[in-house]
């Protein structure tokens, strides 16, 4: 029999393989032509601790993931007690028969007699794929995708162990649904939020990145390491996040395009640095990948909860656009995006992720990458009037950009207040002159918002309204909630700031009813919407617990 969407778990301790066999098995599935949606939960620890990699994947696109489990891999005991209540009617959980598990619907595999513990997840990988109906060629070229550069040996012995594991489970009577096979795969790569910014950069020009580690933004920059060679792309880990913001504005006074990534609390302390931008009108794209705080919190999981440290980050006034992407292309989409604004704008731009999308990868369509239009870095080569005046006063508030040493005029920046040639001052008209000059470009960043994305029947009795990575469950809700004969619609925010009421005013007016959907306890953008419109939205389903907001979860909580 044929399953067409299905969850399978893969649970155990950390240095156990998990994240290995999740990946190898995600792109098998892709490479099959399946959609998948990648959810990884795992502690703050090197080894031990309960850690999962979820992926629900079907023929049909997949947008958001599910709670209930279709198929459980236990690594090890504790993986069958903590996760059993969770798998479907018609689930099966794969475990180790050395464990004695003991529970209906569970095939137990002799790994100690198959192979040597630390191939115990290669043997899971064939066993798990003939479950699914995976062709052994198909997964076996994961496989030597994955080893085979590194050591020719260790892909062939992974090789003989899969057909040992494919072998065994053909051998047993399992009543399990497989997946229906898909008749034209289309080529698509395997790729989370954060390989999907790196990219994204890399897009855009990125010349600098200065960073200090910090979970879950410090995979953009290890991706961008991995590249920085063959892309003249500088990475620099940092002593701390002061250090890291300010070498990326120094990079960028000096005419490389730049960025930093960090968290929650590692931009807490790069919000004196973030007004530096703001004065000196410095580009610089800062990557906010938010976790659960307050302080260290919960390192390793998601929250929404940081939009309005971001949209107030700074002291003094000063503009500056917040991208947030809900999938992965738009991840790779919008970090072009904030690179374009930062450099036309002159100032910084931020673009707000999560653990959830970070480590969340979906099966995606390659970008045409040959096709890109080049990002005006917005570099004057000479002086268009003489003397040259860095902060000149212009109808759009942008300004003249020369670059320190590249011709014979003299450019000086500072984070005083200043004149237009730059120098400091402390004449008070001069100062409203500036602070208007520089508000101005406001105005400019407002004209090239992204809207926000409306979906589903028009003057709905239900409008979900929601930003960031809670995109695919609110659009799955609403599928489900239509489903029962209520008119729905959802309203997502890829951009929160600045915000444009025009863009979707109406929407909130026509709604009998509005909730908006986010993973923070007070309702961020709710909050920011009645503030910049005077709409205050009817209802609020919030998750602040560490865990990914669900269709499952939406839908509960509205009838609650």
């Amino acid at each position: 029999m044929e399953k067409t969407d299905l969850t399978l778990l893969i649970g155990g301790e950390a240095g156990q393989g998990l994240v290995t066999l999740g990946d190898l098995l995600a792109k098998s599935l892709v490479h099959a032509g399946y959609s998948i949606l990648v959810t990884q939960s795992y502690q703050s620890r090197i080894r031990g601790g309960h850690n999962t990699f979820a992926i629900r994947v079907s023929r049909e696109a997949v947008v958001a993931p599910r709670e209930s489990v279709d198929l459980l891999i236990a690594m090890n005991a504790e993986t069958v007690t903590l996760h059993k209540a969770e798998v479907a009617d018609g689930g099966l959980i794969v475990a180790d028969e050395a464990h004695g598990t003991e529970t209906d619907g569970c095939l137990l595999v002799p790994y100690q007699q198959l192979v040597e513990t630390r191939f115990a997840n290669v043997v899971a990988l064939g066993v798990v794929s003939v479950l699914l109906g995976l062709d052994q060629p198909l997964v076996a070229r994961s496989l030597d995708d994955f080893f085979g550069k590194k050591d020719h040996e260790m892909a062939e012995k992974n090789r003989q162990i899969l057909t040992t594991a494919f072998d065994w489970c053909d051998q047993q009577t399992v009543a399990f649904e497989k997946l229906p096979p898909v008749a034209k795969p289309i080529q698509r790569m395997v790729m989370n939020g954060n390989e999907a910014i790196a990219m994204g950069a890399l897009s855009a020009g990125v010349k600098f990145c200065s960073f200090y580690p910090m979970t879950p933004a410090t995979s953009i920059v290890l991706n961008l390491t991995a590249q920085a060679g063959r892309m003249g792309l500088v990475v620099e880990q940092a002593e701390d996040e002061i250090a890291a913001i300010n070498m990326a504005i120094g990079a960028s006074f000096a005419g490389a395009p730049s960025m930093t990534a960090t968290s929650g609390g590692g931009f807490a302390l790069m919000t004196e640095a973030v007004s530096l931008a703001g004065m000196s009108e410095t580009p610089v794209l800062i990557v906010v990948a938010q976790r659960p705080g307050p302080a260290t919190g919960l390192p390793t999981r998601t929250e929404q909860a940081d939009l309005e440290l971001v949209l107030y980050a700074g002291h003094g006034e000063f503009p500056r656009a917040i991208f947030t992407p809900g999938t992965v292309e738009e991840c790779f989409w919008l970090t072009r995006k904030s690179f374009e604004v930062a450099a036309k704008f002159q100032g910084p731009v931020f673009l707000l992720t999560d653990q959830f999308l970070a480590d969340s990868s979906r099966a995606v369509t390659p970008f045409d990458l040959d096709n890109l239009e080049p990002i005006d870095p917005g570099i004057e080569t000479d002086a268009s009037s003489l003397p040259y005046s860095r902060y000149a006063i212009t109808p759009s508030g942008v300004s003249p950009r020369l670059l320190p040493g590249m011709t014979k005029h003299l450019v000086v920046a500072g984070g005083d207040e200043h004149l237009v040639d730059g120098h400091l001052t402390e004449d008070l008209n001069v100062r409203n002159l500036m602070v208007a000059k520089r508000l101005r470009k406001e105005q400019g960043i407002m004209e090239e918002v992204v809207p926000p994305e409306f979906q589903g029947d028009e003057r709905p009795d239900l409008l979900l309204v929601t930003w960031g990575s809670s995109r695919g469950a609110v659009l799955e809700a609403a599928d489900q909630l239509r489903n029962e004969t209520t008119r729905v619609g959802t309203l997502h925010f890829s951009q929160v700031w600045p915000l444009v009421p025009d863009l979707f005013l109406e929407h909130l007016e026509n709604a009998a009813k509005v909730v908006c959907i986010e993973g923070n306890v007070y309702g961020q953008l709710a909050r920011l919407i009645r503030r910049e419109t005077g709409f205050a939205v009817h209802s609020r389903v919030l998750r602040y617990d560490g865990l990914p907001i669900t269709p499952e979860y939406i839908i509960r909580e509205l009838r609650d």
